[in-house]
């Protein structure tokens, strides 16, 4: 979904908006945070959808925990309120609140392509197709950053990024690598990217908050259906839910990743922002793997993956000029 290289008046909130955003490394930092969180959301996720017999379920106490602690925040925090005021005279395309939509679609993919690719082929396949679309995508400037030219650093940067999660993990099992699904997941990461940038655009058109609002409202409904067609509340009826709190913090991580990609792409772009969550991934994905009791301990393949995605972060920010943004409504391109 590319904008017109003649932005309209009403996205002119969005623009003015991005001159607030974070300095690169702050944002970036953020984005490592939510990476974190990403890793720590998968586990419980997984773990749960383990114990009650269908993959699915992990997703659905994702997105409904989540959307729970948006409505919580809507009651008792006046900011986020007037955010919603905000956004309701930002008058946007009806388009850019569709950021939603990418979140469900990698979930729902994620829960087919787990249980045949493996985790490790996913998370590569996931990645190449983020960064991809992280090119795209800034490119033809649909994230609030505005437009940032695709160049050798940033080439070498996202390529970077795929070989350290190549790297990480080597010697975890691999499932059968069916072609189909393959392409299924790396549609997943390009609908990452997309989401990414255009709940970017809601925000920074209003608050952080409300992209997050936005995404959660679009996002829900669509897992919920899915979640039906993938058998998974038969299984929810079956009784047996888990004790550990912990399992249920699914909702909470998603809160906080949502929020790290909105910090990021208004100000590095939605590429070095899908790097800064891989970093954070994979050094949570490592502290995950030495801090849980019968872990498998630190591999050198998560320690180089993680130095080598770190260095990804780097490079794609070298020679970096600030980006094209609109200050008016017709902007020569």
């Amino acid at each position: 979904m590319q904008p017109p290289d003649h932005p309209p008046a009403t996205d002119r909130a969005v623009a003015l908006r991005v001159a607030g955003a974070l300095p690169p490394w702050l944002a970036l930092t953020i984005a490592g945070f939510g990476g974190v969180a990403s890793a720590s959301q998968s586990a419980v996720n997984a773990e749960l959808g383990a114990r009650m017999g269908s993959a699915a379920i992990g997703a659905v106490v994702n997105n409904v925990g989540g959307s729970l602690l948006v409505a919580l925040g809507l009651l008792l925090i006046p900011s986020m309120r007037a955010g919603l005021r905000t956004l309701r005279t930002a008058r946007l395309p009806w388009w850019t609140y569709l950021g939603g939509i990418g979140g469900a679609f990698f979930v729902t993919a994620a829960t087919y392509t787990v249980p045949v690719l493996g985790v490790a082929v996913l998370t590569i396949a996931q990645v190449a197709g983020n960064s991809l679309g992280g090119l795209a995508v800034d490119r033809v400037g649909l994230a609030p950053a505005g437009r940032i030219a695709i160049t050798g650093p940033r080439l070498v940067g996202a390529l970077l990024g795929v070989g350290a999660v190549v790297v990480a993990q080597l010697g975890r099992p691999v499932g059968q690598l069916a072609v189909g699904l393959v392409a299924l997941a790396v549609a997943g990461g390009l609908a990452v990217a997309i989401q990414s940038a255009l709940n970017g655009r809601v925000s920074a058109a209003s608050t952080t908050a409300m992209g997050t609002v936005a995404n959660f409202v679009v996002s829900t409904p669509l897992v919920l259906i899915a979640a039906g067609l993938l058998g998974a509340y038969g299984a929810a009826a079956g009784g047996g839910w888990p004790g550990q709190w912990y399992l249920y913090l699914g909702g909470l991580f998603g809160v906080c990743i949502v929020v790290a990609l909105l910090v990021g792409v208004r100000s590095v772009g939605v590429l070095r922002t899908g790097l800064g969550v891989v970093a954070g991934q994979l050094v949570g994905a490592l502290l995950i793997d030495v801090v849980v009791p019968g872990g498998p301990g630190a591999s050198v393949g998560l320690l180089i993956g993680a130095a080598l995605i770190i260095v990804a972060v780097l490079v794609s920010g070298r020679g970096a000029r600030p980006p094209v943004r609109p200050t008016h409504p017709n902007p020569h391109p």
